[in-house]
């Protein structure tokens, strides 16, 4: 079942009286438990693309459909509701709340649902904890913890809600590649036992070394599509 839809998604930034294009008419379906990877050159359009499938940005023309959801009919309200239930992000900035400890972050995305009691709360909070490696770090504030600590506090607050879709816009950015390969398997095992929905935007070949679909953007079209056997991932 297809998760996603694009038909001929345009978005064109306007710089005075000068009409910049960043996407020129995308046509994207994304399935259900996808592991994707969307790369190109600076300036493409990748994170454009991205914030698009985020509900962050609205196209100039064009098609958007969200888990049967047409985006174009949602206010802005709307388009927040859907973000806080059912997509997830991580940024290669972190974003981080500093004041609060790596269990206030991810359970401050539960809070925002208001769907748990504070005993399912702490349940979730401290389970996602442990499965990103950071049993024992939950009342570390992030300025107490290394850049791929923070990644994962990211990651588990991304994946704490259980989001239909998780958007990761260069999420290796700050990580060293061992950081970076042991964050990339936190992220597949999650793909594969919940199967949560994963577009990366990236410049980073060990990223796209993971996924299961490469698709490259160039002067905000789609220039190559490649879906790989999930048994040579890796390979």
């Amino acid at each position: 079942m297809a998760l996603l839809e694009m038909q001929g998604v345009k978005k064109i930034y306007e710089q005075g009286k000068i009409e910049v294009p960043a996407l020129r008419g995308i046509d994207l379906t994304v399935e259900q438990g996808e592991f994707t990877t969307v790369f190109g050159p600076s300036g493409s359009g990748k994170t454009t693309l991205l914030n698009m499938i985020g509900c962050l940005d609205k196209p100039t023309a064009g098609r958007i459909v969200f888990d049967g959801q047409e985006l174009g009919e949602l206010d802005k309200k709307g388009l927040a509701m859907l973000r806080r239930h059912h997509v997830g992000f991580i940024f290669q900035s972190y974003n981080l709340i500093p004041v609060l400890t790596a269990y206030e972050n991810v359970e401050f995305a539960l809070r925002l649902l208001n769907r748990y009691d504070q005993k399912e709360v702490k349940a979730r909070v401290l389970r996602i904890l442990a499965a990103v490696g950071l049993a024992g770090l939950e009342d570390r504030r992030p300025n107490e913890l290394s850049g791929g600590q923070k990644q994962r506090v990211a990651i588990a607050r991304a994946l704490v809600k259980e989001p239909k879709l998780v958007l990761a816009d260069e999420p290796s950015a700050n990580l060293d590649s061992k950081t970076s390969e042991e964050v990339l398997q936190v992220m597949l095992k999650m793909n594969q036992e919940l199967g949560t929905t994963f577009i990366f935007s990236t410049h980073d070949p060990l990223v796209m070394k993971y996924a299961h679909r490469l698709i490259e953007i160039r002067d905000g079209l789609i220039a190559k599509d490649q879906r790989r056997e999930q048994d040579a991932v890796l390979n």
